[in-house]
């Protein structure tokens, strides 16, 4: 047997809110759905403990876990926490605007991985300085694209060969969230980067490309001067059409991806996943027309479990970081890029 197979890994979470654990509580959702649940999930994680600067979320997260006969340390700040605990592995999962502060302190903890919740950070600039500090404490870091863990998406990746030379993309983000705003620079509550992130992540990852130079149209902005409306457009030397659309005055939520090919198509978003390939037409003749491909996915798409699964393979030495720091600041980079031209 294997000495990894042995070893369980401490871990602490920062930051107890919604992704940090309460969303771990939402019926409708699949679960694992927060950092909590799927770190008690594992059977290699032993969740140590907790901290919050919320007093009530701090005791929430007691309450439940002492209901449930476990006994993580509970703390009000990180700072009080490393002074307590050596962990193996820090997830921070707390507002973009303390992204900086956190993992950096974290990363000073030197355990042997940062989980980070997505986005790195509020801009280019402040990523950096947490690349700088993973590189000199030799700490690495992982942003939860929670996307690149997902059966699904991964399912879409290797579906991708069978389509043929991929003609169009289409990747949409609709909410009712402002989609860009001057005034939430600070705090980073708009849907460009808080969102956005995952819809530019999920397009690089599953077609495997850079994202430069966008053009932009459909912008449109409320009376307020919020950016609600625009579209991104690119190109690949081999994929002409490349575009992104997000919508900030939508009364609803959607996510997808839309990969037309000269043999196939993908569509894939929230609640569904469906292939397709080209076969002879049952309609008419000397056509050929696109047929459910009738790939067979697990009921669970295994994001968070997949994440945690990933993370423990890699402290072992067994496998690479799926959603590495590096990924998650090109991500950034191209946010960046789009918010200059929509300002």
């Amino acid at each position: 047997m294997s000495i990894f197979s042995r070893t369980k890994y401490k871990a602490v979470l920062i930051g107890l809110g919604r992704i940090g654990f309460s969303l771990g509580l939402d019926k409708k959702r699949e679960q694992p759905a927060s950092h909590t649940m799927a770190l008690l999930n594992n059977s290699r994680i032993e969740l140590i403990a907790g901290a919050d600067t919320s007093i009530e979320r701090a005791d929430e997260w007691k309450n439940y876990m002492n209901e449930r006969k476990l006994s993580p340390k509970v703390y009000y700040s990180s700072k009080e926490l490393y002074e307590n605990e050596k962990p193996d592995i820090i997830t921070v999962a707390v507002n973009e605007s303390a992204h900086l502060e956190e993992c950096l302190a974290a990363i000073n903890a030197k355990p042997k991985l940062v989980i980070l919740e997505k986005p790195v950070a509020l801009n280019v600039q402040e990523a950096m300085k947490i690349r700088d500090a993973s590189v000199s404490n030799d700490v690495p870091v992982m942003v939860n694209h929670e996307r690149r863990f997902s059966f699904d998406y991964i399912e879409s990746r290797i579906f991708l060969t069978e389509i043929g030379d991929v003609q169009c993309v289409r990747a949409e983000l609709c909410s009712g969230l402002r989609v860009y705003s001057p005034k939430f620079e600070e705090d980073g509550a708009y849907s460009l980067i808080h969102d956005g992130t995952h819809l530019v992540d999920i397009v690089r990852y599953v077609l495997g490309i850079e994202l430069k130079n966008p053009t932009i149209t459909g912008l449109y902005k409320d009376n307020e001067n919020n950016v609600r409306n625009f579209t991104a457009h690119y190109k690949t030397d081999d994929i002409p059409q490349i575009e992104i659309t997000m919508s900030g005055r939508s009364k609803f939520f959607s996510f997808s991806l839309d990969i037309l090919g000269t043999l196939g198509r993908i569509c894939i978003g929230n609640g569904y996943a469906k292939f397709y390939r080209r076969k002879e037409s049952k309609l008419y003749s000397g056509f050929y027309s696109l047929s459910n491909a009738n790939i067979k996915l697990p009921k669970k798409t295994g994001y968070f479990s997949n994440m945690i699964k990933n993370a423990v393979e890699y402290i072992d030495g067994k496998s690479d970081l799926l959603s590495p720091l590096s990924e998650a600041i090109e991500d950034l980079r191209v946010l960046e890029e789009i918010k200059e031209k929509i300002k």
